[in-house]
């Protein structure tokens, strides 16, 4: 009888393991340390990312593209041979709404809509988001239109004495000042030229740009599918580096990766994370 039930036993323990558990992956830096979990939402994507950093194709790549409050990019496995990426390696995207570009997001770096319409993946490339805190009016103001509009109504003579304010803000490198400034006319704006310069936006969003931070215009446009649980600081590090021209950093932030197993009871109560209820 013992033989009989030992391996079953066993493969009963297995299954349950393989249920209940998950891969973490954790991004090791000479600047710290982050450790992502990855969506089962986003199965191309998370398959993808295990499989580079276990195969060891991440280890000694570098974040090579570093803006600060706005991202910091690494995992161009192809960056120093003379082989690149191939366009059928790509990976269809995961784009899905509720899964925002906040402050330690993982996403997919991809090529512009112009050579790439369906807005496919690289097949290594990622950046991590650090963006800033939005205030609500400026989530819920097309923002673009909004600087056209103010280009427009700078030119009127009656705004004259605006033009030149923008024109010293301008030329004083404080930009802050200038889209304070500009939001503070968007209701002259709207009046005088006749247009909506406001956009809906949900709360949650709303809720997320405010408080935690993130670069909102990049929602719905890449594949986002993961976030840093652990070690959001050193984004902050990687991102105020001295950088050259290019957003390249002067001094080498070099990648190795580690993939570890966990339980999901104990992710979600270590990190707060809640798993999709199965289907």
């Amino acid at each position: 009888m013992k033989n009989i039930l030992y391996p079953l036993i066993v493969v009963l323990l297995s299954s349950c393991d393989d249920t209940d558990s998950d891969k973490l992956v954790t991004i090791k830096t000479n600047l710290g340390d982050m450790t992502v979990l990855l969506y089962d939402e986003t199965p191309l994507h998370k398959a993808n990312f295990i499989k580079l950093a276990e195969s060891g194709d991440y280890d000694s790549t570098i974040f090579h593209r570093v803006i600060q409050d706005f991202m910091i990019q690494g995992g161009d496995i192809y960056l120093d041979k003379p082989s690149k990426e191939l366009e059928t390696a790509r990976i269809d995207s995961e784009i899905i709404d509720g899964f925002w570009h906040k402050k330690g997001e993982l996403a997919a770096a991809r090529q512009g809509d112009q050579v790439n319409p369906d807005k496919k993946s690289s097949s290594c490339q990622f950046y991590i988001v650090q963006g800033q805190v939005w205030e609500e009016e400026e989530l819920t103001t097309d923002l673009r239109k909004l600087n056209l509009a103010i280009g427009q109504l700078l030119k009127m003579e009656a705004y004259d004495s605006l033009n030149q304010k923008f024109v010293a803000l301008q030329e004083a490198g404080n930009f802050k000042e200038m889209n304070e400034l500009a939001l503070e006319l968007k209701e002259i704006a709207e009046r005088e030229l006749g247009t909506n310069l406001s956009v809906e936006i949900s709360a949650d969003r709303i809720e997320a740009y405010t408080t935690v931070g993130g670069v909102p215009h990049l929602d719905r446009e890449y594949t986002v599918f993961g976030r840093v649980v652990e070690g959001l600081d050193v984004i902050d590090k990687i991102a105020s580096v001295e950088k050259a021209p290019g957003d390249v950093p002067l001094e080498k932030i070099y990648t190795f990766m580690e993939v570890n197993k966990m339980s999901k009871t104990e992710i979600t109560e270590k990190y707060g994370y809640n798993y999709p209820s199965a289907q």
